[in-house]
C-alpha cells in the first residue's frame, strides 16, 4: 500500500458520497484470489475504488478510471491530470486495442528548444526539466474520456467521486511520500503555488503521520465531473495550464531559472487522444500485446520475445537462461534507441522488429558469454512489410494499474507526469502537477528521429501489456512504472512466469536487472547479493546498483471464474492487490 487510511464507509458503493476520515490502515494485501473482477495498483485506496466500481456495476474499463481518479490524488509526483500515458484493454467481446494518451509538444517547440542560445549546447537535464518548456500537452484526461465512452458503462462524473473524496478529505503522508517531496524539495520551494501545498509553512515536507488535502485538485474533478474534459483543453483548466507554462513565476529567493513555455491554447485544444493497433508476437503459443509507438515498450519487448523464443529455456540452469534474457533485452534495446519515436513523424520499422526472422538475425550474434558493451542495431527494413510506422487511427516516475471484470474486460493501464515531481509547476486553483514530459525527446540532437518537433509525442517506455490463450481467452495483464527499466521488468516478469515456471506472485517479487545496451546491468541490492549475480559475472556481465527497479502489477486469468491479483510485496512502500469475491 502506498498511503495508510482507514477506508471506512469509502468500501461503500462509490455511488454513496459519504465521505471518508483519513487515518491510519493496514497496508495491501499484495496478492489476492478469487471470483469476479479484480484490481492492483501501487496504493489500496486506488485498488479499493476500482474494486467498489466493479460491485457498483461498472466495468474493468470503469474500474480503471475511477483508481487512476483516486492515484492523481494520493501519486501526485507519478500521475495524474496533468500527464498521460497508454491504456491497452482487451474487451469482452472484441479485439485487444489501445488508447496513445501520450503528451504532445506544443507546435512552436523546434529541434532547437533545448538548445541554450547562449552557448549553442543542449541544456543540462534538470535546467531542461525545471521548465515550462518541458510541460506537454496533457493526455491522461482525454485518455479517460474516450476510454470510457468506447468501452466504459459509467459516466466520468460517477468513476471520479472517489477520486474527489481522497482529495477532500485527505490521506496520511508515508513514508514515500516524505522522500518524494524531500528528492524535489529544492525545486518545489521556488515555486510557490507548488511549495504552498507540498511544503509546511517552515519549508519542510510534510511529516509522515499528518493528514495531506487537496481541496484544489477536488475542485478540478468536480469541474471536469459536471463540463467534461473540455474545462481542460478549452476551459477555465486550459488558461491556467498555459499561463502556468508560459509564466512560471519563480519565487524572488529561487535558486534556479525557470524558463516559460510556449504552449496556448490551441495546442490544448487540438489534443486528441488516439486509438492504435496494439504491438503483436506470439510466443510459445501465446498471444502477447502491449503498446506501439510512440512508445517503445510493446517492440522491444516484443523483439526480446521473439530472440528468446529460439532458446530452450526451460531446459537450462536458472544462469544460463538469465544470460539470455540479459542478451536479448541488450540487442533489443539497441534497435530501440535507433529506431522508435512518434510514427506520425518518423517511419519505424515495426513489422520487420517484431518479425521472427530479424529475430533469428539478432539471436545469431549472441554468444554464450555477454557482449563487452554496447551493441549496434540491426537492419531491420529488408523484413519490414507494408507502411513502416504503425498509423493513427483517429476515432518513466511512473504508475501502473491493471483491472479486469467477471464479463471478461481486461485493462493494463501505465500513466505518468514523466520524472518525480514532473516540471515542478502546480496549476493553481487546480491542484496538480504539470508533466515534464518533453525531456523524453531526444531534446540533444536535431537529427535523432526522436528529436523535438512541434504536434509530436515523444518516445516512451511503457508497455502495458496483455497475453491471451491459444483460445484467445486472456491469460495475464501485467506492468510497471520505471522509465526506461519498464521494458526490463515487463520481460523479467514474463520471463520468469513463461519459462521458469515461476508463480506471477513470485515474478513480481523476484530481483530485478535491467540490461539496456550497456556495458554495465543495472540491478537491485537483492540481485546484487545473489549467487546468481556471481555466476553471471563468470559469464561476463558487470553490473551496477541501481536502487530500487519498477512497481509492477498484473493479473493471471487461472480458469473457472477464478483470478489472482499481485502487486509488489516490498517495492514502493507495497502494492495492493484485491477481487471481488475473495476466496475464504
Amino acid at each position: 500500500m502506498r498511503r495508510a487510511i482507514v477506508l471506512l464507509l469509502f468500501v461503500l458503493s462509490l455511488l454513496v458520497g459519504v465521505p471518508a476520515s483519513a487515518a491510519v490502515a493496514p497496508s495491501g494485501p499484495p496478492t489476492s484470489t478469487g471470483t469476479g473482477g479484480a484490481a492492483a495498483s501501487v496504493e489500496t485506496l486506488a485498488t479499493q475504488a476500482a474494486i467498489d466500481t466493479l460491485k457498483a456495476g461498472g466495468n474493468a474499463v470503469d474500474a480503471a478510471v475511477a483508481a487512476a481518479g483516486v492515484l492523481g490524488v494520493t501519486e501526485p509526483f507519478s500521475c495524474g491530470l496533468g500527464g498521460g500515458g497508454f491504456m491497452v484493454i482487451r474487451p469482452a467481446h472484441g479485439k485487444v486495442t489501445t488508447i496513445d494518451g501520450r503528451e504532445t509538444a506544443p507546435d512552436a517547440m523546434t529541434p532547437t528548444s533545448f538548445i541554450d542560445p547562449a552557448t549553442g549546447t543542449p541544456l543540462p537535464f534538470n535546467d531542461a526539466r525545471w521548465s515550462g518548456l518541458s510541460v506537454g500537452i496533457p493526455g491522461t484526461p482525454a485518455t479517460w474520456e474516450k476510454a470510457l465512452k468506447k468501452y466504459g458503462t459509467m459516466k466520468l462524473k460517477d468513476v471520479l467521486k472517489p477520486g474527489i473524496r481522497v482529495a477532500r478529505d485527505g490521506f496520511v503522508v508515508d513514508q514515500t511520500f516524505f522522500d518524494q517531496t524531500q528528492g524535489a524539495l529544492d525545486w518545489f520551494n521556488d515555486i510557490p503555488t507548488t511549495a504552498a501545498l507540498y511544503l509546511d509553512p517552515d519549508g519542510t515536507p510534510h511529516d509522515v503521520g499528518t493528514t495531506f488535502k487537496n481541496p484544489d485538485l477536488a475542485h478540478a474533478y468536480e469541474v471536469i465531473a459536471k463540463h467534461g474534459v473540455k474545462e481542460l483543453y478549452k476551459g477555465q483548466i486550459a488558461r491556467a495550464i498555459v499561463d502556468t507554462v508560459q509564466h512560471p513565476n519563480p519565487a524572488a529567493t529561487a535558486n534556479h531559472v525557470w524558463r516559460a513555455g510556449v504552449m496556448t491554447l490551441d495546442d490544448l485544444h487540438d489534443y486528441r487522444a488516439i486509438k492504435r493497433k496494439p504491438t503483436h508476437v506470439n510466443y510459445r503459443g501465446l498471444d502477447v500485446y502491449s503498446m506501439g509507438p510512440p512508445s517503445s515498450g510493446g517492440s522491444t519487448v516484443g523483439e526480446a520475445l521473439n530472440i528468446l523464443e529460439g532458446y530452450d529455456l526451460a531446459s537450462m540452469t536458472r544462469t544460463n537462461a538469465f544470460h539470455y534474457f540479459l542478451e536479448a533485452s541488450r540487442y533489443a534495446f539497441a534497435d530501440r534507441n535507433a529506431y522508435l519515436a512518434d510514427p506520425e513523424y518518423y517511419d519505424v520499422p515495426l513489422s520487420g522488429l517484431l518479425s521472427k526472422e530479424y529475430a533469428d538475425t539478432r539471436r545469431a550474434l549472441i554468444t554464450t558469454t555477454a557482449a563487452p558493451g554496447p551493441v549496434q542495431p540491426g537492419d531491420p527494413s529488408p523484413y519490414t512489410k507494408g507502411q513502416a510506422s504503425v498509423t493513427a487511427t483517429m476515432s518513466e516516475t511512473t504508475t501502473h494499474l491493471t483491472t479486469s471484470d467477471k464479463w471478461g474486460n481486461v485493462v493494463s493501464y501505465t500513466f505518468t507526469i514523466e520524472s518525480t515531481g514532473g516540471s515542478g509547476l502546480l496549476v493553481p486553483g487546480y491542484g496538480f502537477l504539470l508533466n515534464n514530459e518533453l525531456t523524453d525527446f531526444n531534446f540533444d540532437s536535431t537529427t535523432h528521429p526522436n528529436r523535438v518537433e512541434g504536434g509530436k509525442r515523444p518516445r516512451s517506455s511503457m508497455a502495458p501489456t496483455i497475453v491471451l490463450k491459444k483460445n484467445k481467452q486472456p491469460f495475464l495483464a501485467l506492468g510497471s512504472p520505471g522509465g526506461a527499466t519498464i521494458i526490463t521488468t515487463v520481460l523479467q516478469i514474463l520471463f520468469d512466469r513463461l519459462d521458469e515456471g515461476w508463480t506471477l506472485p513470485q515474478a513480481i517479487a523476484d530481483p530485478r536487472a535491467s540490461q539496456r545496451n550497456a556495458t554495465n546491468t543495472g540491478d537491485e541490492p537483492a540481485f546484487q547479493s545473489s549467487p546468481l549475480r556471481t555466476q553471471l559475472e563468470a559469464l561476463g556481465h558487470h553490473f551496477t546498483n541501481a536502487g530500487e527497479i519498477g512497481a509492477a502489477t498484473g493479473i493471471e486469468f487461472l480458469g473457472g471464474g477464478n483470478v489472482l491479483a499481485a502487486a509488489e510485496p516490498v517495492r514502493r512502500g507495497t502494492g495492493s492487490a484485491l477481487v471481488e469475491n475473495p476466496a475464504p
